[in-house]
C-alpha cells in the first residue's frame, strides 16, 4: 500500500477543509454580504457535494482510471479557486464557489475507493491513513487563526490556493488502480442492492441530521464568536 502517498492526499484535502470551514464565512462577512447571502453561498459546496461525486463516480466506474479523474478534478479545483482573487460580488463568488467545490467534492470519494482497494482485507489500517487528514485539519485551523488575526480574513485566499495545489500534487503521487472492483461473476455491484438494505435508510437519516447541524455550525458559529470578541486564533 502506498501509505505516505495516500496519507499526503488526506493531509492536504482536510487541511483545505480546515482553512475553509471556520474562516471562509469571516471572509464573506468582510465582503459585506448579509446573513442570508452568506447562508446561500455556504450552501453551494453542499449542493455540489450532492451532484459531483455521482457524476465523477460514474466516470470512474466506466473509465476505470480513478486516479486520472482525481488528478483532473484536483487541478481544476485549484484553477477555478483562483477566480476568488478577482471576483468579490455575490454572483462572482457564487460562480467561483460552484466551480471549485464541484471539482473539490468529487475527488475524495474516488480516493476513498482507491484507499480501500489498496488496503484489500486489511481495512483496520484505514485509520492510520485517514488520521493524517485530521492532523492536516488541526494544523490548518489553528495556524490560520493566528494568521487571520495578523493579516485579516483575506489572507486565507493564498493559503487555500496553496492547499488545493497540494491536493493536486499529492494526487500525482498515487498510483493508478489495476481496475474497477467487480463481483465474482464479473458484473458491477448494483446500487439498488445497496439501497435495499434496511439499515441504509436509518444511516441516511443520521447523515441528514448531521449535515443539518453542520450547516448552521460551519456557516455562522465563527461569525457569532467574532461578534462576542473572540480572536481568530481562539476561534480556530
Amino acid at each position: 500500500m502506498p501509505y505516505w502517498r495516500l496519507s499526503s492526499f488526506y493531509l492536504f484535502y482536510f487541511a483545505a477543509l480546515g482553512a475553509l470551514v471556520p474562516f471562509w464565512t469571516l471572509y464573506l462577512n468582510t465582503l459585506g454580504f448579509n446573513a442570508v447571502e452568506i447562508g446561500q453561498l455556504m450552501a453551494i459546496p453542499t449542493a455540489t457535494k450532492i451532484i459531483a461525486p455521482y457524476i465523477w463516480g460514474w466516470l470512474g466506474d466506466h473509465i476505470g482510471r480513478r486516479m486520472a479523474i482525481v488528478r483532473a478534478g484536483s487541478f481544476l479545483a485549484f484553477l477555478t479557486f483562483l477566480l476568488v482573487f478577482w471576483l468579490s460580488g455575490y454572483s462572482g463568488i457564487a460562480l467561483a464557489m460552484s466551480l471549485f467545490s464541484f471539482f473539490w467534492n468529487a475527488v475524495l470519494p474516488q480516493v476513498e475507493v482507491v484507499t480501500f482497494n489498496a488496503l484489500r482485507n486489511d481495512t483496520p489500517k484505514y485509520s492510520r491513513v485517514r488520521v493524517w487528514g485530521s492532523i492536516g485539519f488541526i494544523v490548518a485551523v489553528t495556524g490560520l487563526g493566528f494568521l487571520v488575526d495578523r493579516a485579516g480574513p483575506a489572507s486565507i485566499l493564498p493559503v487555500l490556493a496553496f492547499l488545493y495545489l497540494g491536493i493536486w500534487a499529492a494526487s500525482m503521487l498515487i498510483p493508478e488502480e489495476d481496475g474497477v472492483p467487480r463481483e465474482a461473476d464479473g458484473t458491477a455491484l448494483p446500487v439498488t442492492r445497496f439501497l435495499a438494505q434496511p439499515g441504509i435508510l436509518v444511516f441516511f437519516v443520521a447523515c441528514l441530521l448531521m449535515q443539518m447541524s453542520h450547516g448552521s455550525y460551519y456557516t455562522f458559529y465563527s461569525i457569532y464568536l467574532e461578534s462576542l470578541g473572540y480572536s481568530k486564533g481562539l476561534i480556530g
